[in-house]
Protein backbone atom coordinates (compact mmCIF):
# COMPACT_ATOMS: atom_id res chain seq x y z
CA UNK A 1 0.00 0.00 0.00
CA UNK A 2 1.47 3.45 -0.75
CA UNK A 3 2.05 6.31 1.68
CA UNK A 4 0.64 9.89 1.18
CA UNK A 5 2.68 12.91 1.00
CA UNK A 6 2.77 13.91 5.04
CA UNK A 7 2.93 17.51 2.98
CA UNK A 8 2.64 19.29 -0.05
CA UNK A 9 4.71 21.98 -1.34
CA UNK A 10 4.10 23.59 -4.49
CA UNK A 11 6.22 25.67 -6.66
CA UNK A 12 4.91 28.11 -9.47
CA UNK A 13 8.24 27.94 -11.28
CA UNK A 14 11.19 25.62 -11.86
CA UNK A 15 12.12 22.96 -8.91
CA UNK A 16 15.73 21.62 -9.07
CA UNK A 17 17.65 19.25 -6.80
CA UNK A 18 20.95 19.64 -6.00
CA UNK A 19 23.00 23.18 -5.00
CA UNK A 20 26.38 22.78 -6.50
CA UNK A 21 28.01 24.88 -9.22
CA UNK A 22 24.92 23.31 -12.34
CA UNK A 23 21.54 24.03 -9.86
CA UNK A 24 22.93 27.43 -8.44
CA UNK A 25 24.01 28.64 -11.75
CA UNK A 26 21.12 27.35 -13.46
CA UNK A 27 18.77 28.91 -10.65
CA UNK A 28 20.26 32.55 -11.21
CA UNK A 29 20.21 31.98 -15.22
CA UNK A 30 16.44 31.31 -14.80
CA UNK A 31 15.52 34.45 -12.72
CA UNK A 32 13.43 36.20 -12.30
CA UNK A 33 11.43 33.11 -13.42
CA UNK A 34 10.56 31.40 -9.84
CA UNK A 35 12.91 28.37 -8.70
CA UNK A 36 12.60 26.12 -5.39
CA UNK A 37 16.37 24.78 -5.18
CA UNK A 38 16.52 21.87 -2.93
CA UNK A 39 19.66 21.33 -1.01
CA UNK A 40 21.03 18.31 0.83
CA UNK A 41 23.06 20.93 2.97
CA UNK A 42 23.90 24.21 3.20
CA UNK A 43 24.38 25.76 -0.61
CA UNK A 44 27.68 26.29 -1.83
CA UNK A 45 29.74 24.35 1.13
CA UNK A 46 29.19 20.52 0.42
CA UNK A 47 29.08 18.03 -2.53
CA UNK A 48 31.23 17.79 -5.68
CA UNK A 49 31.43 20.94 -7.40
CA UNK A 50 32.84 22.95 -3.81
CA UNK A 51 35.46 19.93 -3.80
CA UNK A 52 36.61 20.21 -7.52
CA UNK A 53 39.92 21.94 -7.80
CA UNK A 54 40.90 21.85 -11.14
CA UNK A 55 39.21 24.96 -12.69
CA UNK A 56 37.01 25.66 -15.69
CA UNK A 57 38.15 25.30 -19.46
CA UNK A 58 37.83 27.59 -21.26
CA UNK A 59 39.36 29.30 -24.95
CA UNK A 60 39.74 32.87 -23.59
CA UNK A 61 42.91 33.29 -24.28
CA UNK A 62 44.97 35.37 -26.63
CA UNK A 63 45.60 33.11 -29.40
CA UNK A 64 43.33 30.32 -28.47
CA UNK A 65 39.95 29.23 -30.16
CA UNK A 66 37.12 27.08 -29.49
CA UNK A 67 37.89 25.22 -32.44
CA UNK A 68 41.08 23.37 -30.37
CA UNK A 69 39.29 23.40 -27.27
CA UNK A 70 36.48 21.46 -29.29
CA UNK A 71 39.17 19.24 -30.98
CA UNK A 72 41.16 18.42 -27.97
CA UNK A 73 37.53 16.97 -26.28
CA UNK A 74 37.19 15.13 -29.18
CA UNK A 75 40.72 13.69 -28.91
CA UNK A 76 40.20 12.74 -25.28
CA UNK A 77 36.58 11.43 -25.92
CA UNK A 78 38.46 8.25 -27.61
CA UNK A 79 35.60 8.05 -30.70
CA UNK A 80 32.54 8.64 -28.93
CA UNK A 81 31.91 12.66 -28.18
CA UNK A 82 28.97 14.18 -29.88
CA UNK A 83 30.68 16.64 -32.51
CA UNK A 84 27.90 19.02 -32.06
CA UNK A 85 27.82 19.43 -28.41
CA UNK A 86 31.35 19.88 -28.33
CA UNK A 87 31.18 22.73 -30.67
CA UNK A 88 28.12 24.42 -29.06
CA UNK A 89 30.33 23.87 -25.73
CA UNK A 90 33.44 25.15 -26.42
CA UNK A 91 31.82 28.15 -28.36
CA UNK A 92 29.88 28.88 -25.40
CA UNK A 93 32.78 28.23 -22.65
CA UNK A 94 33.85 32.23 -22.64
CA UNK A 95 30.48 33.60 -22.57
CA UNK A 96 30.24 31.28 -18.92
CA UNK A 97 33.54 32.76 -17.82
CA UNK A 98 32.72 35.74 -18.37
CA UNK A 99 28.92 35.34 -16.61
CA UNK A 100 31.06 34.13 -13.46
CA UNK A 101 33.25 37.24 -13.86
CA UNK A 102 30.29 38.92 -13.65
CA UNK A 103 28.85 37.66 -10.44
CA UNK A 104 32.16 38.08 -8.86
CA UNK A 105 33.99 34.48 -9.13
CA UNK A 106 37.57 35.28 -8.25
CA UNK A 107 39.51 34.27 -10.81
CA UNK A 108 43.23 34.20 -10.87
CA UNK A 109 44.97 36.88 -12.58
CA UNK A 110 48.39 37.35 -14.40
CA UNK A 111 50.46 40.50 -13.53
CA UNK A 112 48.71 42.43 -16.35
CA UNK A 113 44.95 41.79 -14.72
CA UNK A 114 44.31 39.38 -17.18
CA UNK A 115 42.88 35.68 -16.23
CA UNK A 116 45.62 33.33 -15.57
CA UNK A 117 45.79 30.41 -17.91
CA UNK A 118 47.06 26.92 -16.68
CA UNK A 119 47.29 24.12 -19.06
CA UNK A 120 46.14 20.36 -18.31
CA UNK A 121 46.27 16.73 -19.40
CA UNK A 122 45.44 16.58 -22.89
CA UNK A 123 44.95 20.07 -23.85
CA UNK A 124 46.85 21.70 -26.40
CA UNK A 125 47.78 25.00 -24.60
CA UNK A 126 46.96 26.97 -22.02
CA UNK A 127 43.31 27.57 -21.10
CA UNK A 128 42.09 26.36 -18.20
CA UNK A 129 41.16 29.59 -15.26
CA UNK A 130 41.42 28.65 -11.50
CA UNK A 131 41.03 30.15 -8.29
CA UNK A 132 43.90 30.46 -6.26
CA UNK A 133 45.13 27.82 -7.70
CA UNK A 134 43.12 24.42 -6.39
CA UNK A 135 40.23 26.29 -4.92
CA UNK A 136 38.39 26.80 -8.57
CA UNK A 137 34.98 25.10 -6.75
CA UNK A 138 35.34 26.43 -3.57
CA UNK A 139 35.15 29.70 -4.52
CA UNK A 140 32.50 29.66 -7.30
CA UNK A 141 30.23 27.73 -5.38
CA UNK A 142 30.53 30.08 -2.38
CA UNK A 143 30.63 33.03 -5.21
CA UNK A 144 26.75 31.65 -6.75
CA UNK A 145 25.55 30.31 -3.32
CA UNK A 146 25.58 33.77 -2.13
CA UNK A 147 24.22 35.65 -5.39
CA UNK A 148 21.38 32.80 -5.42
CA UNK A 149 20.29 33.80 -1.63
CA UNK A 150 20.51 37.19 -2.30
CA UNK A 151 17.72 36.79 -5.41
CA UNK A 152 14.28 37.36 -4.91
CA UNK A 153 13.02 34.93 -7.65
CA UNK A 154 14.84 31.58 -5.68
CA UNK A 155 14.14 30.23 -2.66
CA UNK A 156 16.99 27.49 -1.25
CA UNK A 157 15.58 24.94 1.30
CA UNK A 158 17.99 22.41 3.05
CA UNK A 159 17.74 18.94 4.20
CA UNK A 160 15.30 17.23 1.77
CA UNK A 161 16.96 13.92 0.85
CA UNK A 162 14.63 12.99 -2.46
CA UNK A 163 13.44 9.64 -3.09
CA UNK A 164 10.75 9.06 -6.03
CA UNK A 165 9.74 11.03 -8.82
CA UNK A 166 6.18 12.22 -9.03
CA UNK A 167 5.04 11.12 -11.89
CA UNK A 168 1.51 11.48 -13.84
CA UNK A 169 0.30 10.32 -17.08
CA UNK A 170 4.38 9.80 -18.00
CA UNK A 171 4.94 12.90 -16.92
CA UNK A 172 7.24 14.59 -14.55
CA UNK A 173 5.21 16.85 -11.95
CA UNK A 174 7.36 17.02 -8.65
CA UNK A 175 9.23 14.63 -6.70
CA UNK A 176 9.25 13.03 -3.05
CA UNK A 177 11.84 13.76 -0.80
CA UNK A 178 12.71 12.85 2.75
CA UNK A 179 13.19 15.29 5.59
CA UNK A 180 14.04 14.53 8.85
CA UNK A 181 15.45 11.31 10.60
CA UNK A 182 14.11 8.22 12.56
CA UNK A 183 10.12 8.63 14.08
CA UNK A 184 9.95 12.32 13.11
CA UNK A 185 10.85 11.72 9.32
CA UNK A 186 8.06 13.19 7.03
CA UNK A 187 7.51 12.37 3.21
CA UNK A 188 7.34 15.49 1.39
CA UNK A 189 6.00 15.47 -2.35
CA UNK A 190 7.03 18.88 -3.92
CA UNK A 191 5.36 19.71 -7.23
CA UNK A 192 6.20 21.89 -9.83
CA UNK A 193 5.95 22.36 -13.41
CA UNK A 194 9.66 21.82 -14.45
CA UNK A 195 12.16 19.59 -12.44
CA UNK A 196 15.42 20.11 -13.11
CA UNK A 197 17.62 17.01 -11.57
CA UNK A 198 21.53 18.82 -11.19
CA UNK A 199 22.23 16.14 -8.88
CA UNK A 200 26.12 15.28 -9.40
CA UNK A 201 27.84 11.96 -9.84
CA UNK A 202 28.05 8.38 -8.54
CA UNK A 203 31.62 8.45 -7.05
CA UNK A 204 30.86 6.81 -3.85
CA UNK A 205 29.15 3.44 -4.96
CA UNK A 206 33.15 3.12 -5.11
CA UNK A 207 34.89 1.98 -2.45
CA UNK A 208 37.64 4.35 -2.78
CA UNK A 209 36.75 7.82 -4.31
CA UNK A 210 37.42 11.32 -4.59
CA UNK A 211 34.10 12.31 -4.22
CA UNK A 212 32.19 13.69 -1.15
CA UNK A 213 29.91 10.06 0.26
CA UNK A 214 26.16 11.84 -1.22
CA UNK A 215 27.71 11.17 -4.55
CA UNK A 216 26.15 7.93 -4.94
CA UNK A 217 24.27 7.84 -8.41
CA UNK A 218 20.64 8.57 -6.93
CA UNK A 219 19.70 11.21 -9.30
CA UNK A 220 20.38 8.75 -12.13
CA UNK A 221 18.94 5.97 -9.97
CA UNK A 222 16.08 7.75 -10.16
CA UNK A 223 15.40 9.03 -13.64
CA UNK A 224 16.06 5.52 -14.82
CA UNK A 225 13.47 4.00 -12.02
CA UNK A 226 11.06 5.91 -14.12
CA UNK A 227 11.86 5.24 -17.09
CA UNK A 228 14.52 7.82 -18.16
CA UNK A 229 16.98 7.05 -21.14
CA UNK A 230 20.40 6.25 -19.65
CA UNK A 231 23.83 7.15 -21.70
CA UNK A 232 27.29 5.62 -21.57
CA UNK A 233 27.03 4.58 -18.43
CA UNK A 234 30.17 2.24 -17.99
CA UNK A 235 32.48 4.79 -18.63
CA UNK A 236 33.55 6.37 -15.04
CA UNK A 237 37.05 8.10 -14.94
CA UNK A 238 39.50 7.30 -12.56
CA UNK A 239 41.40 10.28 -10.94
CA UNK A 240 45.11 8.94 -10.83
CA UNK A 241 46.40 10.79 -8.55
CA UNK A 242 43.86 10.55 -4.92
CA UNK A 243 46.09 10.93 -1.93
CA UNK A 244 46.68 7.68 -0.53
CA UNK A 245 46.50 8.48 3.48
CA UNK A 246 43.76 5.72 4.13
CA UNK A 247 41.17 8.34 4.29
CA UNK A 248 37.42 7.81 3.11
CA UNK A 249 36.91 9.79 0.55
CA UNK A 250 40.64 10.72 -0.73
CA UNK A 251 41.72 13.31 -0.79
CA UNK A 252 43.03 14.76 -4.09
CA UNK A 253 46.06 15.91 -5.59
CA UNK A 254 45.44 18.14 -8.70
CA UNK A 255 45.85 17.60 -12.12
CA UNK A 256 47.18 21.63 -12.25
CA UNK A 257 50.50 19.67 -10.25
CA UNK A 258 51.34 17.31 -13.38
CA UNK A 259 50.47 20.71 -15.47
CA UNK A 260 53.11 22.67 -13.49
CA UNK A 261 55.75 20.36 -13.70
CA UNK A 262 55.25 17.42 -11.29
CA UNK A 263 56.20 13.83 -11.90
CA UNK A 264 55.21 10.60 -11.34
CA UNK A 265 57.89 8.30 -9.84
CA UNK A 266 57.32 4.77 -8.04
CA UNK A 267 59.25 3.60 -4.87
CA UNK A 268 62.57 2.75 -6.47
CA UNK A 269 62.53 7.04 -7.74
CA UNK A 270 61.79 5.94 -11.56
CA UNK A 271 59.58 7.97 -13.34
CA UNK A 272 57.83 5.85 -15.60
CA UNK A 273 54.90 7.85 -17.78
CA UNK A 274 57.65 8.54 -20.13
CA UNK A 275 57.90 4.91 -21.45
CA UNK A 276 53.73 4.72 -21.36
CA UNK A 277 53.08 7.83 -23.26
CA UNK A 278 54.47 11.01 -25.69
CA UNK A 279 52.52 13.12 -23.27
CA UNK A 280 53.97 11.39 -19.99
CA UNK A 281 52.05 13.01 -16.92
CA UNK A 282 50.23 14.97 -19.27
CA UNK A 283 48.83 11.83 -21.02
CA UNK A 284 45.01 11.79 -21.05
CA UNK A 285 43.49 10.73 -17.47
CA UNK A 286 42.58 6.82 -18.46
CA UNK A 287 46.38 6.11 -19.57
CA UNK A 288 47.56 7.51 -16.66
CA UNK A 289 45.66 6.15 -14.28
CA UNK A 290 46.13 2.60 -15.88
CA UNK A 291 49.78 3.39 -16.09
CA UNK A 292 49.64 4.09 -11.57
CA UNK A 293 47.48 0.90 -10.83
CA UNK A 294 49.31 -1.11 -13.14
CA UNK A 295 52.60 -0.22 -10.87
CA UNK A 296 50.57 -1.04 -7.45
CA UNK A 297 49.36 -4.25 -9.32
CA UNK A 298 53.15 -4.81 -9.52
CA UNK A 299 53.86 -4.41 -6.21
CA UNK A 300 54.77 -0.96 -6.58
CA UNK A 301 53.92 2.21 -4.53
CA UNK A 302 53.67 5.43 -6.55
CA UNK A 303 54.07 8.99 -5.58
CA UNK A 304 53.73 12.35 -7.18
CA UNK A 305 56.81 14.22 -6.73
CA UNK A 306 56.16 18.11 -6.78
CA UNK A 307 59.43 18.95 -5.36
CA UNK A 308 60.92 20.36 -7.76
CA UNK A 309 58.59 22.03 -10.15
CA UNK A 310 56.32 23.55 -7.11
CA UNK A 311 58.85 23.18 -4.13
CA UNK A 312 58.42 26.25 -1.79
CA UNK A 313 55.47 27.72 -3.20
CA UNK A 314 53.51 24.57 -2.63
CA UNK A 315 51.47 26.23 0.50
CA UNK A 316 50.72 29.31 -1.29
CA UNK A 317 49.52 28.05 -5.15
CA UNK A 318 47.66 25.03 -4.20
CA UNK A 319 46.62 25.36 -0.31
CA UNK A 320 44.20 22.82 -0.53
CA UNK A 321 46.26 20.04 -1.16
CA UNK A 322 48.83 20.91 0.69
CA UNK A 323 46.54 21.35 3.67
CA UNK A 324 45.38 17.90 2.62
CA UNK A 325 49.27 16.26 2.76
CA UNK A 326 50.21 18.05 6.16
CA UNK A 327 47.38 16.94 7.25
CA UNK A 328 48.06 13.40 6.58
CA UNK A 329 52.11 14.11 7.67
CA UNK A 330 53.09 14.76 4.72
CA UNK A 331 55.18 17.89 3.12
CA UNK A 332 54.69 17.97 -0.32
CA UNK A 333 56.96 20.44 -0.64
CA UNK A 334 59.83 18.29 0.45
CA UNK A 335 58.32 15.12 0.30
CA UNK A 336 56.73 12.96 -2.51
CA UNK A 337 53.12 12.90 -2.30
CA UNK A 338 51.93 8.72 -2.11
CA UNK A 339 48.68 8.48 -4.80
CA UNK A 340 46.67 5.73 -6.36
CA UNK A 341 44.20 6.10 -8.80
CA UNK A 342 40.28 6.54 -7.18
CA UNK A 343 36.64 7.09 -9.11
CA UNK A 344 36.21 10.58 -9.51
CA UNK A 345 33.75 11.68 -12.65
CA UNK A 346 30.72 9.60 -14.39
CA UNK A 347 30.88 10.19 -17.60
CA UNK A 348 27.73 9.07 -18.30
CA UNK A 349 24.12 9.80 -17.08
CA UNK A 350 20.70 10.86 -18.14
CA UNK A 351 20.83 10.97 -21.40
CA UNK A 352 19.79 14.91 -22.74
CA UNK A 353 19.81 17.01 -25.65
CA UNK A 354 21.11 20.38 -26.54
CA UNK A 355 18.51 21.99 -24.18
CA UNK A 356 19.05 19.80 -21.46
CA UNK A 357 15.84 17.20 -21.86
CA UNK A 358 15.76 14.30 -20.43
CA UNK A 359 13.59 11.59 -21.97
CA UNK A 360 10.97 12.15 -19.10
CA UNK A 361 8.35 15.26 -20.12
CA UNK A 362 8.94 17.85 -17.48
CA UNK A 363 12.86 16.44 -16.48
CA UNK A 364 15.60 18.50 -17.44
CA UNK A 365 19.61 17.41 -16.43
CA UNK A 366 22.53 19.63 -16.32
CA UNK A 367 25.79 19.03 -14.94
CA UNK A 368 27.60 15.45 -14.18
CA UNK A 369 24.24 13.63 -13.75
CA UNK A 370 23.61 14.52 -17.03
CA UNK A 371 24.89 12.69 -20.08
CA UNK A 372 25.41 15.22 -22.82
CA UNK A 373 27.46 13.89 -24.97
CA UNK A 374 30.30 16.38 -24.82
CA UNK A 375 32.35 14.11 -22.58
CA UNK A 376 32.85 10.95 -25.16
CA UNK A 377 34.21 7.82 -23.62
CA UNK A 378 37.09 9.76 -21.32
CA UNK A 379 36.72 13.26 -20.09
CA UNK A 380 39.03 16.44 -20.87
CA UNK A 381 40.32 18.43 -17.93
CA UNK A 382 37.96 20.90 -16.64
CA UNK A 383 35.39 20.43 -18.87
CA UNK A 384 33.12 19.22 -15.96
CA UNK A 385 32.54 22.61 -14.23
CA UNK A 386 31.94 23.95 -18.21
CA UNK A 387 29.53 21.71 -18.58
CA UNK A 388 27.44 22.01 -15.53
CA UNK A 389 27.51 26.03 -16.37
CA UNK A 390 27.03 25.61 -20.32
CA UNK A 391 23.79 23.28 -19.66
CA UNK A 392 22.67 25.60 -16.74
CA UNK A 393 22.20 27.86 -19.20
CA UNK A 394 20.52 26.83 -21.79
CA UNK A 395 18.00 24.51 -19.06
CA UNK A 396 16.93 27.82 -17.66
CA UNK A 397 16.80 29.37 -21.58
CA UNK A 398 14.76 26.41 -22.31
CA UNK A 399 12.66 26.56 -19.19
CA UNK A 400 11.75 29.64 -19.35
CA UNK A 401 10.40 29.75 -23.29
CA UNK A 402 8.84 26.54 -22.87
CA UNK A 403 7.40 26.38 -19.61
CA UNK A 404 4.35 28.65 -17.72
CA UNK A 405 4.71 29.87 -14.16
CA UNK A 406 1.88 28.46 -12.21
CA UNK A 407 0.90 25.15 -9.88
CA UNK A 408 1.06 22.19 -10.85
CA UNK A 409 -1.67 19.53 -10.90
CA UNK A 410 -2.36 16.32 -9.92
CA UNK A 411 -1.55 13.95 -6.43
CA UNK A 412 0.55 10.97 -7.41
CA UNK A 413 0.80 8.53 -5.18
CA UNK A 414 3.99 8.16 -3.03
CA UNK A 415 6.36 5.52 -2.58
CA UNK A 416 5.66 2.61 0.03
CA UNK A 417 9.13 3.36 2.01
CA UNK A 418 11.43 5.71 2.14
CA UNK A 419 14.84 5.66 3.81
CA UNK A 420 18.28 7.01 4.34
CA UNK A 421 20.46 4.72 3.97
CA UNK A 422 24.26 4.55 3.11
CA UNK A 423 25.89 2.23 0.53
CA UNK A 424 26.29 -0.97 1.83
CA UNK A 425 30.03 -1.80 2.14
CA UNK A 426 29.64 -4.54 0.09
CA UNK A 427 28.25 -2.66 -2.68
CA UNK A 428 31.26 -0.22 -2.70
CA UNK A 429 33.90 -3.34 -2.15
CA UNK A 430 31.95 -4.98 -5.42
CA UNK A 431 32.45 -1.89 -7.72
CA UNK A 432 35.48 -0.90 -6.84
CA UNK A 433 36.84 -4.36 -7.25
CA UNK A 434 34.92 -5.34 -10.34
CA UNK A 435 33.71 -2.42 -12.21
CA UNK A 436 36.95 -0.12 -11.93
CA UNK A 437 39.91 0.63 -13.86
CA UNK A 438 39.97 -2.87 -15.36
CA UNK A 439 36.97 -4.87 -15.82
CA UNK A 440 35.93 -8.31 -17.42
CA UNK A 441 32.98 -10.32 -17.97
CA UNK A 442 33.81 -12.81 -14.98
CA UNK A 443 34.14 -9.80 -11.96
CA UNK A 444 31.59 -8.03 -14.21
CA UNK A 445 28.95 -10.83 -13.64
CA UNK A 446 30.06 -10.98 -9.81
CA UNK A 447 29.14 -7.58 -9.21
CA UNK A 448 25.81 -8.00 -11.11
CA UNK A 449 24.76 -10.73 -8.48
CA UNK A 450 25.93 -8.55 -5.43
CA UNK A 451 23.52 -5.94 -6.93
CA UNK A 452 20.42 -8.26 -7.30
CA UNK A 453 21.25 -9.76 -3.97
CA UNK A 454 20.84 -6.20 -2.43
CA UNK A 455 17.56 -5.95 -4.18
CA UNK A 456 16.39 -8.51 -2.98
CA UNK A 457 16.68 -7.70 0.40
CA UNK A 458 16.26 -3.52 -0.18
CA UNK A 459 13.13 -3.85 1.39
CA UNK A 460 12.13 -1.82 -1.34
CA UNK A 461 13.39 1.83 0.37
CA UNK A 462 13.64 3.65 -2.73
CA UNK A 463 17.06 5.61 -2.04
CA UNK A 464 18.52 1.99 -1.49
CA UNK A 465 17.04 0.69 -4.84
CA UNK A 466 18.26 4.03 -6.81
CA UNK A 467 21.74 3.78 -5.72
CA UNK A 468 21.50 -0.11 -6.64
CA UNK A 469 20.03 0.74 -10.23
CA UNK A 470 22.82 3.23 -11.04
CA UNK A 471 25.11 0.20 -9.86
CA UNK A 472 23.41 -2.00 -11.85
CA UNK A 473 23.38 0.88 -14.77
CA UNK A 474 27.30 0.83 -15.04
CA UNK A 475 27.77 -2.90 -14.57
CA UNK A 476 25.67 -3.84 -17.27
CA UNK A 477 26.99 -1.81 -19.67
CA UNK A 478 30.21 -2.58 -19.00
CA UNK A 479 29.40 -6.39 -19.64
CA UNK A 480 27.87 -5.09 -22.87
CA UNK A 481 30.87 -3.13 -24.32
CA UNK A 482 33.00 -5.56 -25.18
CA UNK A 483 36.28 -3.65 -26.50
CA UNK A 484 38.43 -0.83 -24.29
CA UNK A 485 37.95 2.82 -25.00
CA UNK A 486 38.79 5.50 -23.04
CA UNK A 487 37.63 5.54 -19.14
CA UNK A 488 36.48 1.40 -19.92
CA UNK A 489 39.27 -0.92 -20.08
CA UNK A 490 38.61 -4.68 -20.41
CA UNK A 491 41.22 -7.67 -19.76
CA UNK A 492 39.06 -9.43 -21.50
CA UNK A 493 38.83 -7.51 -24.55
CA UNK A 494 41.86 -5.33 -25.05
CA UNK A 495 41.62 -3.81 -28.00
CA UNK A 496 39.48 -1.27 -29.20
CA UNK A 497 37.08 -1.69 -32.21
CA UNK A 498 37.64 0.85 -35.47
CA UNK A 499 34.07 1.97 -35.31
CA UNK A 500 32.52 3.40 -31.90
CA UNK A 501 29.08 3.57 -30.95
CA UNK A 502 27.44 5.25 -27.78
CA UNK A 503 25.43 3.31 -25.55
CA UNK A 504 21.70 4.23 -24.66
CA UNK A 505 20.42 2.02 -22.14
CA UNK A 506 16.92 1.52 -19.80
CA UNK A 507 16.95 -0.17 -16.37
CA UNK A 508 14.79 -3.37 -18.22
CA UNK A 509 17.67 -3.18 -20.49
CA UNK A 510 19.93 -3.92 -17.49
CA UNK A 511 17.90 -6.22 -15.98
CA UNK A 512 18.28 -8.47 -19.41
CA UNK A 513 20.37 -11.49 -19.98
CA UNK A 514 23.83 -10.92 -21.82
CA UNK A 515 22.07 -10.76 -25.28
CA UNK A 516 19.39 -8.38 -24.60
CA UNK A 517 22.57 -6.39 -22.80
CA UNK A 518 24.77 -6.12 -26.22
CA UNK A 519 21.52 -4.63 -28.37
CA UNK A 520 21.86 -1.43 -26.45
CA UNK A 521 25.34 -0.50 -27.49
CA UNK A 522 24.05 1.37 -30.49
CA UNK A 523 25.63 2.66 -33.64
Amino acid sequence: MTRRADNVIETDGALILGAGIAGLFTALKLAPFPALVLAGSRPGASGSSAWAQGGIAAAVGEGDDWRDHAADTIVAGAGLCDPKIVYLVAREAPDRIADLVAMGAPFDRDADGALALGREAAHSRARIVHVTGDRAGAEISRTLAARALATPSIRIMEGFHAVELAMEDGKVIGLFARHGTGPDARLVLFKARAVIFATGGLGALYAVTTNPLEARGEGLGMAARAGALIADPEFVQFHPTAIAIGRDPAPLATEALRGEGAVLINDQGERFMPSVHGDAELAPRDVVARAIHRQIAGGRRVFLDCRDAIGEHFAAHFPTVYAACMSGGIDPARQPIPVAPAAHYHMGGIASDAHGRSSLPGLWVAGECAATGLHGANRLASNSLLEGLVFGARVAEDVRGTVLAGTASGQPPAPAAFALPAPPHVLRAAMNRHVGLERNAEGLNDALGVIARLEQSSGGEPALLNMLAAARLVTAAALARRESRGGHWRSDFPLTQKTGARTFITLPDAIGDDGRQQRFVTS
